[in-house]
């Protein structure tokens, strides 16, 4: 299939199958006479994988070292948990952050309620002069 196709199938644009094969996620397709390339059934599962590693927190350089070590055979579950223990690792520590910055926020718009605004300018004081 054309590249637009394969795009369609996987739910992707055309851009993204263009930077999957440039990052290496796709091997480079055959091409036909015309210069076009042919992208199988295959490819297309593995821009899904992609796309669904993507989803569950994998940065594509992640997804691309651990579609290599599918690629090489041997990769068992046991084998490659710690890919998605490092992703869960690395959420945890996000939504730590963002309850640290929420917390800080809800203290910061209670004070304004309160009358001591962080972001208002203490009084007859002009900003930029």
């Amino acid at each position: 299939m054309k590249i637009g196709e394969a795009a369609r199938e996987a739910g992707v644009s055309i851009d993204t199958v263009r930077f999957y094969e440039r990052r290496g996620v796709l091997p480079a397709p055959e091409r036909q006479p015309s210069g076009y390339r042919v992208f199988t059934e295959a490819a297309v599962a593995r821009i899904r994988m992609t796309r669904a590693l993507q989803d569950m927190g994998f940065t594509l350089d992640e997804v691309i070292d651990a579609l290599r070590a599918h690629d090489a055979g041997g990769a068992t579950c046991d084998g490659e948990r710690w890919r998605l223990e490092a992703v869960v690792d690395r959420i945890d520590a996000r939504i730590a952050d963002l309850r640290r910055a929420r917390r800080n926020t809800v203290k910061a718009l209670a004070e304004c309620r309160a009358g001591r605004c962080r972001l208002a300018s203490p009084q007859g004081a002009n900003p930029g002069r």
